[in-house]
């Protein structure tokens, strides 16, 4: 095994239940959801016990995700396994951020609470959607969202996937329009249109509460949603700009595979990112954080 990075995921990708068993048989994992018991209330039991329709609202959808994130890497840093390079899809950068050392425990976990709420307030003023464009190249879904006036690219994921944003008034007629050009578009289990103009508002609000809190200089290797490339310059601005701004996933995983990293390890619930990266280059080794802890647990 050569270089392992850790990739976080982002909405769509909790489930009921996500947690408990991780919570139940590991001290770590224990201490985070404590942790975020204390700065918000009911946060496990949300994540334990809470319902699918609960978990995709985008208050609770955040707050319960960085949560599993933040205690499946403290669990993964007692049995010293570290990465070389971090990077985390929407959401999941926030806990990269905390992985990377620029914020601590608790100010990653109070920052992801608001984002979660100024997200979802944007989203309640429109009635907006997403959808996954598969079978199609990236340009392809670009060329089409062009003739919708409130349909944008906004997660470019693998060759032949691209998310996009929008009005859900809009979303049926360019579905039509993707299987006219022989492509499907699949529905996401998520509220709103994230990373799109829909999302400034969040955006600008969610740059004010980073300016307040204390950052520090990245300790490892973090990548970037809106470059694709590793963090320099405003943290403040590629934190915050990200929420509105497409999500360059494909360019980010390759990047880093032409730095070395040759094992990804899934820091979620799910296994999203895992199919992506294997689509992305099946030569590389990418794992789910739970599959990584079994194998380890059986050596």
């Amino acid at each position: 095994m050569g270089k392992i990075a850790f990739v976080f995921s982002g909405q769509g990708d909790q489930a009921p239940g996500m947690g408990r068993e991780m919570a139940e048989k590991y001290p770590a994992a224990t201490s985070v959801y404590e942790m975020c018991d204390r700065l918000r209330p009911g946060t496990s039991s949300r994540c334990f016990e809470g319902t699918e329709e609960e978990l995709k609202e985008t208050k609770n959808t955040q707050p319960c995700l960085f949560a599993y994130e933040l205690a499946a890497a403290k669990v993964l840093a007692d049995k010293e396994v570290r990465p070389c390079a971090v990077a985390g899809f929407s959401l999941g950068e926030v806990a990269a951020a905390v992985a990377a050392g620029i914020f601590d425990d608790e100010t990653g976990f109070r920052l992801v609470c608001r984002r979660g709420e100024l997200m979802q307030r944007e989203a309640e003023k429109f009635d907006t959607s997403m959808a996954a464009v598969v079978k199609l190249p990236a340009k392809q879904v670009q060329d089409i969202c062009s003739q919708f006036s409130d349909i944008y690219p906004v997660n470019f994921n693998a060759p032949g996937q691209v998310s996009v944003s929008g009005l859900s008034s809009q979303m049926a007629e360019f579905s039509a329009k993707v299987r006219e050009e022989k492509g499907r578009a699949i529905p996401l289990k998520v509220k709103g249109a994230f990373h799109s103009p829909f999302m400034e508002g969040a955006a600008q609000a969610f740059a004010e509460e980073l300016a307040r809190v204390e950052k520090n200089a990245p300790q490892v290797t973090l990548y970037s949603n809106m470059t694709a490339e590793p963090y320099a310059g405003d943290i403040v601005e590629l934190l915050s700009k990200q929420i509105c701004s497409p999500v360059q996933w494909e360019k980010i995983i390759d990047n880093m595979i032409a730095e070395g990293i040759d094992t990804f390890v899934e820091i979620g619930p799910g296994k999203t990112l895992t199919n992506i990266i294997k689509k992305i280059n099946p030569q590389v080794t990418a794992v789910t954080v739970a599959e990584y802890l079994a194998e380890a647990e059986s050596c």
